[in-house]
């Protein structure tokens, strides 16, 4: 209704949007979606990809048009067929699997999640318990967790859960899953090195270089903001972990949208102040989209504020085996 009404000839409204730099694709998810385009591109279709190859469902829907197929496990492929390991990682028997049955493999696996892994299976080989600071059930923490044996890795996913943790006796160490909350996860750290002040952590930060941009980008910009839209799939760890930056950061409210189509005008009644960024796995057509958007129906001024610049670029994964 609202939008019929604009059309019909309202008087546009004035809405200050501010526009967080950085925001979108980061490296590890733009060479990922690079991969399966490029298999694609050699093998023809269909190619498999084990898990969503990143968590957004546009990104998914347009390479699944393209000819790949998505799969939670690896029988589920045929083994004369490529399949590629998804952005996220997998565990180690994912890959024996593949391997067993001869596969065509390519890991898309993003390096800053294979560092974590490293990381994880050294700490275990030098006989340190684990400690993975990350949420159950994520397709990055079960591919942590899959590098090991089975109680090599215990989880934490909150302040709570560090403070009553009871680890085996003996040397520890933590890693992190590397889309979470930095503010969270440096106080469940710090409570980790209070209780085992022994422990052994990562020399840099676990958590990715595009998840903290992005989290600083809304720090900076949500005090004021009458509201906060992040873009991002609702199975994307580092895009809900947006939305959170954005509340603790003094947003009056947020909310994270799949896309353009999903942003009630209605919802903007009496907001002056519109802060916008997407998760580091949604495409920035859908930003461009809802500017577009929002353009048609407001008197809309944009402001970017950039908070870092981002170069890095990660190089395509060679084909593993076949």
């Amino acid at each position: 209704m609202k939008e019929l009404q604009d059309l019909a000839g309202r008087v546009k409204r004035r809405l200050n949007v501010r526009l967080a730099s950085p925001r979108g694709f980061c490296a590890g998810v733009e060479r990922a979606i690079r991969t399966v385009e490029e298999a694609l591109a050699r093998y023809g279709a269909p190619v498999y990809v084990r898990h969503e190859i990143v968590h957004n469902a546009h990104v998914v829907n347009r390479l699944r048009a393209m000819g790949a197929v998505f799969i939670e496990e690896v029988g589920e492929a045929p083994a004369d067929r490529p399949l590629i390991f998804s952005a996220h990682g997998a565990p180690q028997a994912a890959h024996d699997a593949a391997q067993a049955r001869a596969m065509t493999m390519i890991d898309a696996t993003c390096p800053l999640v294979q560092k974590v892994h490293s990381e994880t299976r050294r700490h275990v080989q030098r006989g340190r318990h684990v400690i993975l600071v990350g949420h159950a059930g994520h397709p990055e923490v079960e591919g942590t967790m899959g590098q090991v044996a089975p109680g090599a890795v215990t989880l934490v996913q909150s302040l709570e859960e560090a403070r009553r943790l009871r680890p085996p006796a003996g040397p520890l160490a933590y890693v992190t899953q590397t889309t979470l909350s930095v503010d969270d996860t440096m106080e469940i750290v710090a409570v980790l090195k209070a209780r085992f002040p022994e422990i052994e952590g990562p020399k840099k930060a676990d958590i990715c270089y595009a998840t903290s941009n992005r989290q600083a980008a809304v720090k900076k910009i949500a005090p004021g903001a009458d509201l906060f839209l992040v873009i991002g799939s609702p199975n994307s760890s580092n895009s809900r972990r947006l939305v959170d930056t954005a509340v603790a950061g003094g947003a009056r409210r947020a909310a994270l949208i799949e896309g353009p189509e999903s942003c009630d005008l209605d919802d903007l009644d009496g907001v002056r102040v519109l802060g916008v960024s997407a998760g580091a796995s949604a495409p920035e057509n859908l930003v461009e989209a809802l500017l577009d958007r929002l353009a048609r129906h407001f008197d809309l001024s944009v402001e970017t504020v950039e908070t870092a610049e981002e170069d890095i670029v990660f190089k395509t994964p060679m084909l593993m085996a076949g």
